[in-house]
């Protein structure tokens, strides 16, 4: 068990490092925390906007530079814009050759940034073993729309209509 906590430890410190010295930008107002915790003193307030220099990423929290400072800002009230490297027309006939037929660098490369707070670890997906009663359980929850409805009636829920905001129109 400590084993695996000290593993658990060292994979998220690795995954910290990896992202060092990445460029974000604050998509609001928010706070630059002493801690990685809402309840830590505020160091500063940084506008919507703030090109912050990312120290570290884990969690729910980022360690950034920003404002002469260093704390620490929630990751969702960051953004990390891809990084797209264009093509160059520059170059020899044997390296275009070689990208043709797929060897040498790739020049149209993204970089796509994701966050994972809570749920399953790769790890948590490969030891996974299939529970047929928890299953059954869960299923046995389930109710049809009749049954829904006649809840919804003995409970004297009010039907209510809302606007779907991605559709023109919504406000």
């Amino acid at each position: 068990m400590r084993y695996r906590a000290l593993a658990i430890l060292l994979l998220a410190a690795l995954a910290w490092v990896a992202r060092a010295d990445e460029q974000a930008f604050t998509n609001r107002a928010t706070d630059l925390k002493e801690r990685a915790a809402p309840d830590s003193a505020t160091l500063a307030s940084l506008p919507d906007n703030t090109s912050v220099k990312v120290i570290a990423r884990g969690g729910g929290w980022t360690h950034v530079e920003a404002a002469g400072k260093s704390g620490w800002v929630n990751v969702f009230h960051l953004r990390f814009p891809a990084t797209v490297e264009g093509s160059s027309s520059s170059g020899s006939g044997l390296a275009s050759l070689g990208s043709a037929l797929g060897f040498g660098a790739r020049t149209d490369q993204a970089r796509l940034a994701t966050t994972g707070i809570r749920g399953l670890s790769t790890e948590d997906v490969k030891n996974a073993n299939p529970d047929p009663e928890a299953l059954a359980r869960m299923q046995s929850y389930r109710a049809d729309k009749p049954a829904a409805q006649r809840f919804a009636r003995e409970a004297k829920l009010a039907e209510a209509h809302v606007d779907d905001p991605t559709k023109a129109g919504a406000k």
